[in-house]
């Protein structure tokens, strides 16, 4: 709608309704006083407001922090299934790379999840999933724990403890029940983690197919470009909230 005038001029010069309502004579120069704008209707901003909100939520998600579901229990008990976590895709835009002892996301790196299907979603779900606002089942992604980077030499003989360039780690945080190390022939290993890559494993080490159970063109490390980023918040179930530290075993190592 355009601007509305707030009065037309007088016959006579000066007697203008502004001034016999004892208002302000018309601006100098004849130039018209604009009225204020009518306010949109309520039905008429709402798809606005939608598309914008649906906007930021997409870059929120590309950008900043995207909801991960836990689709198993190879994290447990850490990570619990179905848990819902959030992880920090910023970081990694300011060149950080992954430390050791972080819970990170990474995209399949060699067909680690070949024999698991896809879990169907609706148009819906796939819509809320594109923008960020809930896990999208189509991306065939992993979560795991970084025990080693870059030039780090992991091993496991017996049933442990894992041992990091020589040093035992204290893992309070593996799943009641295992042994840090499994006993089965790919669970005994000793290997050294080369440029651009981490070896990754389970909390759950005796339900987890990790670094130790992948012999493909990447020996069963992940590469870096893979990653998507640090899982740091268990947002759902509420009461599961809690934050994702890095164990204290893993410092200065």
């Amino acid at each position: 709608m355009g601007d509305l005038s707030v009065g037309a001029r007088s016959e006579v010069p000066g007697a203008g309704p502004e001034a016999a309502e004892g208002g302000a004579p018309p601006p100098a120069g004849g130039k018209r006083a604009k009225g204020k704008r009518k306010p949109r209707p309520l039905w008429k901003e709402l798809p606005i407001l939608l598309v914008v909100a649906l906007f930021l939520a997409f870059l929120v998600k590309t950008f900043l922090l995207q909801a991960f579901s836990i689709p198993s229990g190879s994290m447990e008990s850490t990570l619990q299934k179905n848990d819902r976590v959030l992880v920090d895709k910023l970081t990694p835009w300011f060149g950080s790379e992954p430390e050791r002892g972080e819970v990170v996301v990474f995209h399949d790196p060699g067909s680690w999840l070949a024999a698991q299907p896809v879990v169907e979603q609706t148009a819906v779900q796939k819509a809320l999933g594109f923008v960020g606002l809930m896990p999208s089942a189509a991306d065939r992604d992993l979560i795991k724990r970084v025990i080693g980077t870059a030039g780090d030499t992991v091993e496991c003989e017996g049933t442990g403890p894992v041992k990091v360039n020589g040093r035992a780690l204290e893992e309070g945080y593996v799943y009641a029940g295992n042994t840090p190390c499994s006993t089965d022939p790919d669970g005994q290993f000793k290997v050294t983690v080369p440029e651009g890559h981490l070896w990754v494993m389970g909390d759950h080490r005796q339900a987890s197919a990790d670094s130790r159970y992948h012999r493909d063109e990447h020996d069963g490390m992940v590469p870096l470009d893979e990653v998507v980023g640090r899982a740091v918040v268990v947002a759902w179930p509420v009461d599961r909230w809690s934050t994702l530290p890095v164990p204290d075993t893993f410092d200065g190592r």
